[in-house]
C-alpha cells in the first residue's frame, strides 16, 4: 500500500504501511535499520492520518537531498 525507502549519506529511513486483513494495518518507520515506530490500527481514518505525515516527511526528505533506494 505504502513502501518508501530513502537514503541520504549513511542514513536510511523505510516507511510503510500495510494492509493485514481483517486486523487491520501495520503503519512502521525504521531509521537506518532502528524500528522507530511501529502500530497497528482498525480505524481507516488514524491510517490515512499517519500516511498523510510519511508521505509530507518523505516529500520534505527529497527536497532536501534524500535519494529512493530501489
Amino acid at each position: 500500500m505504502f513502501d518508501v525507502s530513502l537514503r541520504h549519506a549513511n542514513h536510511t529511513r523505510h516507511y510503510s504501511v500495510i494492509p493485514l486483513g481483517p486486523s487491520g494495518w501495520e503503519v512502521k518507520l525504521e531509521e537506518d535499520r532502528e524500528l522507530t515506530r511501529h502500530a497497528h490500527y482498525h480505524d481507516w481514518h488514524r491510517v490515512e492520518r499517519a500516511l498523510a505525515v510519511f508521505q509530507r516527511e518523505v516529500s520534505r526528505l527529497r527536497a532536501s537531498g534524500w535519494q529512493q533506494e530501489s
